[in-house]
C-alpha cells in the first residue's frame, strides 16, 4: 500500500466577490470562480471547506439556492473563544480576496418526504435556509422555525421574511415572551411516517430538540442534524493503544497525547481529514477488530453501536488493539 496516495485532496479557486455583515458578528461571503467557468453544482445541505488566510480549514454549509450554481454563499459567525478560524474569516477576508475551496460534499441532505419540519438556532440557518430555498422551488411542503438570542442576532432576517416561503417560517427570540418562544415539545408533538425533521445549531440547542422528538416517538430515520462543533470529551483516561491495518498488517502505536490520524500521519500515513472533530465523516474507517471509543457526533447511536466504523480524528479504541481498513 502507498500510504501517501491514500488521499488526494481537489481544490477550488474562488474570489470573494461579496463581504457582508448580516447580523451582529456574522458575516456573508459571496464566493465566484476565478475563471469563467461555473461552480460544481450542489445540492441543499452541503458544505465546502474553505482553507482560510491564516491556514486553519474550516467546513461552511452553503446557504444559497442549490440552482444558483454561478456562486457560493456562506455565513461565518464570529467565535472569540474558538481555534481562530473564523476570526481570520472576519478580519483577513475582504473582496477580491483569492480562497482555496473544496468542492461541496452533502453530510445533511433532504430525503423525499411529503412534508419537512427544519429548525434553525442561531448559526445553524445556513444549510437550513439552502433547504427552505429547495423545498419552496419544488413546491413542497415545509416549515421553518428559526430560533435567535434577538433581531440583532438574526441573519438573513429581511431575506426570509421577503421570500417567496415567507408564510411557513416562524422566527422566534430569546428575549421574547415565554408564550413566543420555540416548543420543540408543541412543534413535535404529532410524529407521522411521511414526514422529516432537519435540525442544525449550537450543541445544546440540537440535542434538546432531538431528545424531544425521539421521546415523542418519532423514528430515528427521520431525524436529521448537522453539528457544527463537537462537544468536549473527558480524555482524563486515555491509553495507548495500536491500529493495525488488516491489508498490510502494519501496526502503529496511538498514545493518549494523539489522535489516530495524527499517530498514522507520523508514521506517514496520510488519510482524508477535515473537521478534525468527528462531525464531518471525512475521515470514516472501517473497523473490522476491536471496540471502538467513539467520541464523535457524524454516526448516529444505532451507528455507533454497531461499532464497524469510527472517525480517527478524535475516536480511539475501548481495546488494546483495533483492526481497520479504509
Amino acid at each position: 500500500m502507498n500510504t501517501q496516495d491514500i488521499h488526494v485532496a481537489t481544490t477550488l479557486k474562488v474570489l470573494v466577490r461579496e463581504k457582508e455583515t448580516v447580523a451582529d458578528g456574522i458575516v456573508r461571503f459571496e464566493l465566484r470562480p476565478t475563471s469563467g467557468e461555473l461552480l460544481p453544482s450542489f445540492t441543499a445541505g452541503s458544505h465546502i471547506d474553505v482553507t482560510l488566510p491564516n491556514g486553519a480549514v474550516r467546513q461552511y454549509s452553503l446557504c444559497n439556492a442549490p440552482d444558483d450554481n454561478g456562486r457560493y454563499e456562506i455565513a461565518v459567525l464570529l467565535e472569540p473563544l474558538g481555534r481562530g478560524g473564523s476570526r481570520s474569516a472576519h478580519v483577513d477576508l475582504h473582496r477580491g480576496s483569492v480562497l482555496q475551496i473544496s468542492p461541496p460534499r452533502n453530510l445533511f441532505p433532504l430525503s423525499d418526504a411529503g412534508h419537512s419540519i427544519l429548525i434553525a438556532g442561531g448559526i445553524g440557518i445556513t444549510p437550513i435556509l439552502s433547504m427552505a430555498h429547495h423545498l419552496a422551488c419544488g413546491g413542497r411542503s415545509f416549515e421553518l422555525h428559526y430560533c435567535t438570542r434577538s433581531v440583532a442576532r438574526t441573519a438573513f432576517l429581511e431575506r426570509i421574511t421577503s421570500s417567496e416561503f415567507a408564510d411557513s417560517v416562524t422566527i422566534y427570540h430569546d428575549d421574547y415572551t415565554q408564550q413566543e418562544r420555540f416548543s420543540a415539545r408543541n412543534t413535535l408533538a404529532s410524529p407521522t411516517d411521511d414526514t422529516h425533521i432537519y435540525v442544525c445549531g449550537p450543541t445544546g440547542f440540537m440535542d434538546h430538540v432531538i431528545g424531544v422528538a425521539l421521546a415523542a416517538g418519532w423514528q430515528t430515520a427521520n431525524v436529521h442534524r448537522e453539528y457544527f462543533v463537537a462537544p468536549s470529551a473527558d480524555t482524563s483516561g486515555d491509553r495507548p493503544f495500536t491500529v493495525e491495518f488488516a491489508r498490510t498488517g502494519q501496526a502503529v502505536v496511538v498514545p493518549p497525547s494523539q489522535s489516530v490520524a495524527q499517530a498514522l500521519a507520523a508514521h506517514g500515513i496520510d488519510i482524508p481529514v477535515s473537521c478534525e472533530q468527528g462531525i464531518c465523516g471525512t475521515c470514516m474507517m472501517r473497523v473490522l477488530e476491536g471496540e471502538p471509543d467513539h467520541r464523535d457526533t457524524f454516526l448516529t447511536t444505532q451507528e455507533h453501536a454497531a461499532n464497524d466504523r469510527f472517525t480517527p480524528c478524535c475516536s480511539r479504541s475501548k481495546t488494546a488493539r483495533l483492526v481497520i481498513d479504509f
